[in-house]
């Protein structure tokens, strides 16, 4: 096969495309806006599942790769309430079928496996224009231009790939996270250390709450969660950084003093990440020499698939062409077959989970969650 694929983004799926597609031989050019791949952390960890994330790796020959950057003990749960009383403490059982690992060290053994200049940093996706028989022009912020035979838009919930397949566009969730750090946490913030513990601090209400990680490098890593208008997040100046972890902490005023240090504690910035959404069963016609992957093509609500969905879109694109190297479109329809009934289940998951762990009855469903597993294990 001759013909090359360009990849706009290099996040998860479009590495993991990149990396399959390599293994067959198969020409692709990965464009990333970001000047270098360690411009900015790449977020916290994920729990990769064996059915798809996992499956994903395997099927681009890295498994012993990831088995080497796995958070060993990442896995144990804790459950608290206000007040920071222990309700659910269950321990990492060392299984391996959801290991936690940091994104960043998924995304370097990913970047790690491909020749050097398959990632093209700092173009800036802005446009295509269609050229005849699937071929784009592609048109980049520095200026620069390029033509693929094969587009894939790996960019994210706000793709611009995307408009040339489809007309959706992402609408807020009605949730939010706060993305805050503690650093060298055994030290500087013991109390923290002791109520997070070793793996994953969950403390919730209906429609807020606490979800903490203790990451490698003795960190802790915050996501705090709220259901409110994004109106009410665009009345807070986040760069005014005292005043905007005191407008969030007063969100949970009377929790416990280690919680809420989960807030106005930490070194770094609190983020703003307002979570937005596609249609839960988003598709397309098929457009001549394009697709899309991961959040490009069906962005959700948090339900603990989304890097796992958008690594598997990526392995089964890369099979899908190195199946049919003489018919392209072929490739593209089997893998848009394959990924948009997988996708509406996930996003149906996805926010059934998020009802069960925000719900009215909050924090009984993961304390249900925990203890059945707790029990099962005895």
């Amino acid at each position: 096969m001759t013909t090359s694929v360009s990849i706009i983004g290099a996040g998860l799926g479009g590495l993991t495309l990149a990396r399959i597609l390599h293994l067959h031989g198969i020409p692709a050019t990965v464009y990333e806006a970001e000047d270098s791949a360690g411009v900015r952390t790449q977020g916290g960890q994920l729990d990769l599942h064996e059915e798809d994330g996992q499956l994903a790796l395997e099927m681009a020959g890295l498994t012993a790769e990831y088995r080497a950057i796995i958070h060993r003990g990442g896995g144990a749960r804790r459950v608290v309430d206000e007040g920071g009383r222990v309700v659910v403490d269950r321990p990492d059982d060392g299984s391996l079928t959801r290991p936690e690992t940091l994104r960043g060290d998924i995304r370097r053994i990913l970047l790690a496996s491909l020749p050097p200049g398959t990632v093209r940093w700092g173009r800036k996706f802005v446009s295509a224009t269609p050229v005849g028989n699937g071929r784009h022009q592609l048109s980049f912020a520095d200026g620069s231009t390029a033509v693929s035979d094969v587009l894939v838009g790996a960019d994210g919930v706000w793709s611009r790939v995307r408009a040339l397949v489809s007309d959706a566009r992402p609408v807020y969730s009605g949730m939010s996270y706060v993305d805050t750090c503690l650093h060298d946490v055994d030290t500087a913030h013991p109390r923290v250390a002791r109520l997070v513990g070793n793996g994953a601090l969950y403390a919730l209400v209906p429609g807020k709450g606490f979800l903490a990680h203790r990451e490698a490098g003795d960190v802790v890593h915050t996501y705090v969660v709220l259901h409110r208008p994004i109106e009410w997040f665009d009345a807070i100046d986040f760069t005014d950084v005292p005043a905007a972890k005191a407008r969030v902490a007063a969100e949970f005023d009377g929790w416990a003093p280690e919680l809420l240090a989960l807030i106005t504690d930490g070194e770094s910035a609190p983020v703003l990440r307002s979570i937005h959404q596609l249609p839960d069963d988003h598709r397309w016609d098929r457009v001549p020499g394009v697709t899309l992957l991961g959040d490009a093509a069906h962005a959700t609500v948090p339900g603990g698939d989304g890097a796992n969905l958008a690594m598997l879109d990526g392995a089964e694109l890369g099979m899908a062409i190195a199946a049919h190297p003489d018919d392209v479109e072929q490739a593209l329809a089997d893998h848009e077959s394959r990924m948009f009934p997988r996708s509406r289940r996930a996003a149906a998951a996805a926010h059934r989970t998020v009802d069960f762990v925000f719900g009215a009855d909050a924090p009984a469903g993961v304390v249900s969650l925990f203890s059945a597993d707790d029990r099962a294990s005895a």
